[in-house]
């Protein structure tokens, strides 16, 4: 067998990962260990990383809307563009937190509050239609009378958990200081980190793709160049598209259910706002809540509220969602539906977020491998009859203009 030096080097590359493999699998609790390890040093600049992207959204939309202009040799709208844009991000992100806390969390308080009474008044209408229903049958009543709510009884409990939360937390007092010690320095690292990546990412940029043209063959760098470029426009779109329609879903039911005077209008409609940017199953989340707030006060509202639901839902799934989200991240539904299943199991709600960009990438990916084995097969088209192929007259203009190209 003739061995040449690049057969030659893919045998050692073979035996070296082997190798590594084999000690990997032998001393799997210790390379397990060496793992978490490198992970716990390499998060703060991973979830930088992560800050930099989501931020990078709005504030690139800032800088070329607001900023634009300024690019035409004004050197000092150069340089004052990013750093603007970056700090009116981070204002509008803190301005949603605190909208939220300020506006929401007092009512959710007194929406507690005004449950609890709710819950009281409730059980005896509860039983009083139960015991209408079931012509006051004793062993039914028997169950149903031992349904008891006390209002003071549940904040004696609540506090009582509070309490004994609070007792084991004053017991573990200097691991919790370091645990939030720890987590602020985690972020402001993080935070730092992202801040230096946002000012300098053209830079980055170019040093990235430095490397990879050094180290890895100018084909290969470009395909995977071309992947990274794929994926950050896929999750782009996916995150301004969810945000935007989730904010419009939001604001039409605070608008709808203030007009019909429902209860708690803005406190459901923020819910739904946020479980919306669950794809396909988020706003259902929000539309239980609320219709079980709803039912507390009064029930016929709360049938009337699952149809304004459903009208709605209608409205953003064939009007608002198709134009604001769209085609962004190019995925059939059959396939949403399966990477927000998948994402869901493995990963919880952040799993949902995250697949459905991901599979799209994918899908994409798969699809143009497809395509091009079948121009390498010269056909042209797949029916469900009728497999095409090209004309030699289609294949010789091919070849001519893949040379053309060429030079």
């Amino acid at each position: 067998m003739d061995l040449n030096k690049k057969s030659m080097k893919k045998i050692r590359e073979l035996i070296v990962f082997t190798a590594i493999l084999v000690v990997a699998l032998w001393k799997f609790d210790t390379v397990l260990e060496g793992a978490k390890n490198i992970w716990g040093i390499l998060f703060p600049f991973v979830f930088g990383g992560a800050i930099a992207f989501v931020i990078n959204v709005p504030m690139s939309f800032l800088e070329k809307k607001i900023f634009g202009k300024t690019k035409d040799g004004n050197k000092v709208g150069e340089k004052l563009a990013r750093p603007i844009s970056l700090l009116l991000t981070i204002i509008l992100a803190v301005g949603v937190i605190a909208l939220v806390m300020f506006g929401v969390i007092p009512q959710l308080t007194r929406t507690i509050a005004s449950l609890m009474i709710s819950i009281a008044n409730f059980i005896p209408q509860m039983q009083d239609w139960i015991r209408e229903f079931s012509h006051n049958n004793q062993d039914i009543m028997k169950l149903v009378n031992q349904v008891q709510f006390n209002p003071d009884q549940a904040i004696k409990w609540g506090i009582s958990i509070l309490g004994s939360g609070a007792g084991n937390m004053m017991n573990t007092t200097m691991s919790a200081v370091g645990s939030i010690v720890s987590g602020f320095a985690t972020f402001f690292i993080a935070f730092s980190f992202a801040c230096y990546i946002l000012f300098q990412k053209e830079k980055l940029h170019v040093q990235i793709r430095k490397v990879f043209f050094a180290f890895i063959s100018k084909q290969k760098a470009e395909a995977f160049l071309k992947i990274c470029s794929l994926t950050y426009q896929t999750f782009a779109n996916f995150l301004t598209g969810q945000c935007v329609e989730a904010v419009i879903l939001g604001s039409m039911f605070v608008v709808t259910l203030s007009i019909l005077k429902m209860p708690y209008a803005l406190l459901i409609g923020t819910l739904i706002a946020f479980t919306a940017l669950i794809p396909i199953f988020g706003a259902f989340i929000g539309c239980a809540v609320g219709c079980f707030l709803i039912f507390m006060v009064s029930p016929k509202q709360a049938i009337l509220f699952i149809i304004v639901f459903l009208i709605l839902q209608q409205i953003e799934g064939n009007l608002i969602y198709p134009h604001v989200v769209g085609g962004s991240v190019g995925l059939p539904s059959i396939w949403v539906l399966a990477a927000v299943t998948i994402g869901g199991n493995l990963m919880g709600i952040v799993g949902m977020l995250i697949f459905i960009p991901l599979v799209s990438v994918l899908y994409t990916i798969f699809r143009e491998f497809v395509y091009l084995r079948l121009k390498e097969k010269n056909i042209k088209q797949v029916t469900k009859t009728v497999v095409e192929e090209y004309t030699a007259e289609e294949i010789a203009a091919m070849e001519k203009n893949i040379k053309k190209n060429r030079e």
